[in-house]
Formats: C-alpha cells, sequence, structure tokens
C-alpha cells in the first residue's frame, strides 16, 4: 500500500517569483510546466465522496492516469492509500466506469510544475488554478514540515482538502453556482 503524504499552501506571488524562490533554496524543475486535465467520477448519489474515496482519471500531454485515493488517514497532513496506473487512452477506462454505474461528476484544471532538491524525497508541485495558486508538498510528514518551514510557512496555514472542495469553498464565498473548476470558468 503506498501511502500519500500532502500539504497544501497557497501564495500570492507571481508563480515566476514563487519559481525564483524555490530555485534560490536549492529545488530544481523535475520537467517542465505541463496543463493537467482531471475528471472526477462517482455514482450519481456521490457514494465515493461521502465515503472519503476519490476516482480520478488525469491527461497530462499523451499521458492517462488512473487513480483512486482511499479515506484520509487523521493527522496534520493529508495522508490516504494511492494507487494509480498509467494509460495509454483514458476513454476505454471512462466507458467501463460509466457502464458500472460511474459518472464523470467533476473536471478540474491546473498548470503543474514540479520540482525537487537533490538528494532529498520530496516533491514540490507549483499548481497554477483557476482558483489560485498552490504549492503542493509532499513527501514524509518530517520533510513536509521542515520544508513548509524553509519556504516561511507555520503548520497552521496547512491546507489538506482537495482541489474539488478548495472550488467549492471558493465559488460559495462568491455565491456562483459551482460547475467544474476549469479556465473557461474565469472567461
Amino acid at each position: 500500500m503506498k501511502l500519500e503524504i500532502e500539504v497544501k499552501l497557497p501564495f500570492e506571488e507571481p508563480p515566476s517569483a514563487m519559481r525564483r524562490r524555490l530555485r534560490g533554496l536549492g529545488y530544481v524543475p523535475y520537467g517542465r510546466r505541463v496543463f493537467e486535465a482531471n475528471t472526477v467520477y462517482d455514482t450519481p448519489d456521490q457514494h465515493l465522496r461521502k465515503s472519503g474515496l476519490l476516482l480520478r482519471l488525469r491527461s497530462v500531454g499523451g499521458t492517462h492516469l488512473l487513480t483512486y485515493k482511499g479515506p484520509a488517514i487523521p493527522g496534520p497532513h493529508k495522508t490516504r492509500e494511492e494507487i494509480e496506473v498509467s494509460l495509454n487512452d483514458s476513454a476505454p477506462m471512462a466507458a467501463i466506469w460509466e457502464r458500472l454505474g460511474y459518472q464523470p461528476l467533476f473536471r478540474y484544471e491546473k498548470y503543474r510544475t514540479e520540482f525537487h532538491k537533490p538528494r532529498t524525497r520530496g516533491l514540490i508541485c507549483l499548481d497554477e488554478t483557476p482558483i489560485g495558486n498552490f504549492l503542493e508538498l509532499e513527501g514524509t510528514g518530517a520533510w513536509i514540515d521542515r520544508t513548509a518551514r524553509a519556504l516561511g510557512y507555520p503548520p497552521d496555514r496547512y491546507i489538506t482538502e482537495s482541489y474539488g472542495a478548495l472550488y467549492l469553498e471558493w465559488s460559495r464565498n462568491r455565491g456562483n453556482t459551482p460547475r467544474h473548476m476549469t479556465f473557461e470558468m474565469l472567461r
């Protein structure tokens, strides 16, 4: 069982300034900035969401990832089981899920740049989303705490909610009817 341990940290500065800040701390890009399109599947009554589970298809360039996430384990970091598999084509998997009663209920998009520090095991993702910019720190709890501290973030700034939950809150705060978290909604 692979456990994913992460937190999100919001930031207001331009992404280019945050990239320079990360480089100044010794982090280097782990690839180029990529566009991600994500589709979350669930039953019409949202059984998976209500159970704390996630079933997602992610498309990044020509790569497709099928992801299952289990319920969150209580603690200061978002910790949950994660199983991922790469697919050449997401359409057959989507068709299988739909025949099993799962529907695409929520779509969200982001631009992501991944950073790592040589000889360390953690990963920093700089996420540019329609609702704001976030760093996502993924690694051990101790690594997350050290890295957040080096970036000037105390534990009370940690966000453990999903982008879906953050989008619902963003929509509520603006009196918007939530639909999908896409860049098109900003136009």
